[in-house]
């Protein structure tokens, strides 16, 4: 009932398109200003010139204001609440965030640990307390800030959008997770490795998209998002990454693209699908990704998170 929560008579396409075709003309703009330019060479001239901590600043606070921008547009404007943009559920599950995140993050601090003690000689210490106190204090406030205007962007407002007008799970389903991919098309990381980063960040969209649709809203793939960034970017940095960071650790490594890039998604996904669906005792799959909308009765819509009243 996620996307369905927001079909109602008062659904208003325009406002929605306002802000979808705002944000990927900006997309499309960005890209042709940028076409030529080596975006690493310009991470690295901010960096020498403002530091690592302001550049980190400077590179995610547009996304980070996006999202209260977004959360503002869409409890002024749509009169819709924030909870019925996050979830099916009459209150947002901070134990579902939590568990996602402490998933995500336990798996990622392991990996960093295996691949520095078998493969010492691709890392130095990167630790400067300063620094690093400085950079951990501006990415508890903004990665989360960052990361959640994806999620309640791709997998809230236009997933919800799409299904609505379209009165299908399926498009939204694929649009949003090939669009999301696309987005990070012109991060350094493509530009270093290869085009077959895109089967990693398209691959993450359709994830995060299962997440949303299986669980009915937006918990799991917030914590998820939140954890990926945030300690990925504490625990280790590199000098091709969007994120060059005052972390723990620095990777020295020549990197190249190869089976670590695919093997997120074609294994680690599916093993945590399996330990959320089990834990969340998800069922009809097929339905709850490909089908129709379903229809709501008085008595369902009286009984979302959110009243009727406060949706536009």
């Amino acid at each position: 009932m996620y996307i369905e929560q927001v079909k109602n008579k008062n659904f208003n396409g325009i406002l929605y398109l306002l802000v979808l075709v705002g944000f990927f003309g900006m997309m499309v703009l960005n890209y042709f200003m940028s076409e030529g330019v080596n975006t690493n060479d310009i991470i690295t001239e901010y960096i020498k010139k403002f530091g690592m901590n302001l550049t980190f600043v400077f590179l995610i606070l547009p996304l980070s204001l996006m999202c209260l921008g977004l959360l503002f547009w869409v409890k002024i404007v749509h009169r819709q609440s924030i909870t019925s943009l996050t979830t099916s559920r009459r209150k947002v599950d901070w134990s579902r965030i939590f568990f996602s995140f402490g998933l995500w993050s336990a798996f990622t601090i392991i990996v960093t640990l295996i691949a520095y003690f078998t493969e010492p000689e691709s890392f130095v210490i990167n630790f400067k307390a300063v620094p690093f106190l400085i950079f951990l204090a501006l990415a508890v406030i903004l990665v989360p800030l960052q990361t959640s205007f994806e999620e309640y962007f791709f997998r809230g407002y236009m997933m919800q959008y799409l299904g609505v007008i379209t009165n299908s799970r399926l498009v939204p389903f694929l649009v949003t997770s090939i669009l999301f991919g696309l987005m990070h098309f012109a991060n350094p990381e493509v530009e270093k490795l290869g085009y077959i980063t895109m089967i990693y960040y398209i691959g993450t969209g359709f994830f995060l998209a299962i997440l949303t649709l299986m669980d009915d809203g937006l918990e799991l793939s917030l914590g998820f998002h939140a954890a990926n960034n945030l300690i990925g970017a504490l625990l280790v940095t590199s000098d091709w990454t969007v994120f060059q960071t005052h972390s723990i650790l620095k990777d020295v490594s020549e990197p190249s693209a190869g089976f670590d890039i695919v093997l997120p998604v074609i294994i680690i996904f599916p093993i945590l699908l399996f330990i959320f669906s089990k834990k969340y005792n998800w069922s009809n799959w097929k339905e709850k990704l490909t089908g129709k909308l379903q229809p709501i009765s008085i008595d369902n819509n009286k009984n979302l998170n959110h009243d009727t009243t406060e949706l536009s």
